[in-house]
């Protein structure tokens, strides 16, 4: 069972989704959930089948005190690094909140202070507390169906399938038609032996 808040007042959990991925942005969500939120099932999005998220999805929108996601796009992943991306895509999210948060847990070990809202980063935190999890939720299946409607204008990258993670499949593509505007051109897009 994860916990639910550290502290009084309103505690937002962010997490990201995509960091490890060729093309596509990086997407953050910030939750800030109810104090009397339990929810059994919620957990890691990444120990969660595709039904289960999209189940939990609605029950967290339905839920939270508050709730964004933002993305950053591959040019700005090229520009600034993926870890840059991905707290920038947080910062993002948290200041879409309405209200604001008074406590921001972080999934991860990296973070830039918010404003001057105390934070803290707890690894592999999306499986500790309810509102990172919650976050990490929103992030993989907002930014899935972001890869899913872009795979109907690209089908060769097979981007509803692999959400433009590095699979055999997106990497022939890449190989024998090149890449997107969608691509992160500062990533490795083909190993050395293609």
């Amino acid at each position: 069972m994860l916990s639910l808040q550290l502290l009084d007042g309103l505690e937002a959990g962010t997490d990201e989704a995509g960091r490890g991925c060729l093309a596509g942005p990086v997407t953050a969500a910030a939750v800030i959930l109810p104090p009397n939120f339990n929810e059994p099932l919620l957990n890691d999005s990444k120990k969660l089948t595709e039904k289960q998220r999209q189940y939990l999805r609605t029950i967290i929108e339905k839920s939270a005190l508050a709730f964004a996601v933002a993305h950053c796009t591959p040019k700005e992943v090229d520009k600034i690094n993926i870890l840059n991306a991905a707290i920038k895509a947080m910062h993002k999210a948290i200041h879409k909140l309405d209200p604001l948060p008074t406590h921001i847990l972080v999934d991860g070990n990296r973070f830039h202070p918010f404003k001057k809202i105390p934070h803290q980063c707890i690894i592999k935190g999306d499986g500790k507390y309810q509102n990172i999890a919650a976050a990490s939720i929103l992030a993989k299946t907002y930014r899935d169906d972001l890869m899913v409607a872009l795979d109907q204008k690209h089908p060769q990258y097979d981007w509803k399938n692999n959400k433009g993670y590095p699979t055999k499949k997106h990497r022939e593509a890449i190989g024998s038609v090149g890449i997107t505007a969608h691509h992160r051109k500062t990533f490795r897009l083909l190993p050395e032996q293609l």
